[in-house]
């Protein structure tokens, strides 16, 4: 392997170096290939690690490399498409969803999911966990937020929590009508709990989407659903606009 200079150019150091390790991954490294130690690779280059790790971090921002615990960095995949917008407006849950219910209690919303629903600050409301996973692999994790009014049925329904309540919840929020949904998508850095769910490091990059369900003219649910920026391509149906937004 030779010695490649990255000389003094206009761009950030590390943006250029991020295009030269790009240029490198498509012509001498193969997927799934361990890339050299970052000694190794800023010796190169010819520069400080700081300037490495950054630009090795913005192209795993961008799905080029995977960082895999005790295994190292990779290089990663093409990222697959995710679809994240049905075609045809319907609650979590329907029977195309590819989500699976993995737990569900009772708890206060975070306080931006809680303005949404117009719930009080320690209002509790039923929190449903869900789990999707594509080609073998977690991709995504959500927290369903439903209030106590959306459904009132689940006063009379004697299940203390998990799987079976969770799936209660959304079997009760199907016999609301929707009347319409809109979602925003932001760039995020994974929290520790959903960084332990996707296989990933606590701050490793993520695609946080947010999907407001409404009826009776009120929002009825809020899910909060966060994907893996380094394997997954949104794709959106056609009935909602979608915000993109930065993190």
């Amino acid at each position: 392997m030779g010695t490649t200079q990255v000389d003094a150019v206009p761009e950030p150091k590390y943006w250029h170096l991020k295009t030269v390790l790009s240029d490198a991954l498509d012509s001498e490294f193969t997927v799934g290939e361990i890339l050299p130690n970052e000694r190794e690779l800023a010796a190169r280059f010819g520069v400080a690690r700081a300037t490495l790790r950054q630009a090795l971090e913005q192209l795993e921002l961008e799905g080029r490399l995977q960082r895999r615990r005790g295994v190292g960095t990779t290089v990663a995949p093409p990222r697959f498409g995710v679809d994240v917008g049905p075609g045809e407006l319907s609650w979590p849950g329907a029977p195309d969803d590819a989500w699976q219910t993995a737990d569900c209690e009772e708890a206060a919303p975070p306080a931006s999911v809680a303005a949404m629903l117009s719930e009080g600050p320690d209002a509790p409301v039923h929190s449903v966990r869900r789990t999707r996973m594509t080609h073998g692999q977690p991709v995504a994790t959500e927290m369903l937020y439903v209030p106590h009014a959306s459904v009132p049925g689940m006063s009379g329904i004697e299940s203390a929590g998990g799987s079976a309540r969770g799936r209660a919840v959304l079997r009760e929020l199907h016999r609301l009508e929707l009347e319409g949904q809109e979602r925003a998508v932001e760039l995020g850095s994974a929290r520790a709990d959903d960084a332990r769910q996707l296989d990933r490091l606590p701050g490793a990059p993520v695609l946080v989407v947010t999907t407001r369900y409404f009826a009776q003219g009120v929002t009825a649910a809020v899910a909060v659903s966060t994907y893996r920026a380094d394997t997954c391509r949104l794709t959106f149906g056609d009935t909602a606009p979608v915000a993109l937004m930065a993190g």
